[in-house]
């Protein structure tokens, strides 16, 4: 996944959840009803969750990796899997925040 993932699309798409958001926040701010707030909002929630991206889900995968041909695969799986899942949740409900804050801010 580590090698796989990471590319021209998806850095495209990870950089963009996060500068659309406050691109949106700067752009003809006089023709917003109030909607600075929620784009500023989801622009916190996209960074947030870059921020468990990078300092918790990458560093498990990287840890994975590195046990890959050292032993039983399924173990050291099992022992981060957890926390895994519970970061990965933890993005899905900020991006999905992020998404709401910004459909809302911009109509």
């Amino acid at each position: 996944m580590n090698r796989k993932v990471p590319g021209p699309l998806f850095l495209a798409l990870f950089l963009g959840s996060v500068a659309f958001p406050a691109a949106a926040f700067f752009v003809a701010p006089e023709a917003r009803d109030g909607s600075g707030a929620g784009l500023a909002a989801a622009a916190a929630c996209a960074l947030a969750g870059h921020l468990i991206t990078a300092f918790g889900n990458v560093p498990l995968n990287n840890a994975l990796e590195r046990s890959h041909g050292r032993g039983d695969e399924r173990a050291a799986r099992g022992a981060f899997e957890a926390r895994w899942n519970t970061l990965h949740r933890c993005r899905t409900v900020l991006a999905a925040a992020a998404f709401v804050l910004v459909a809302v801010s911009v109509v």
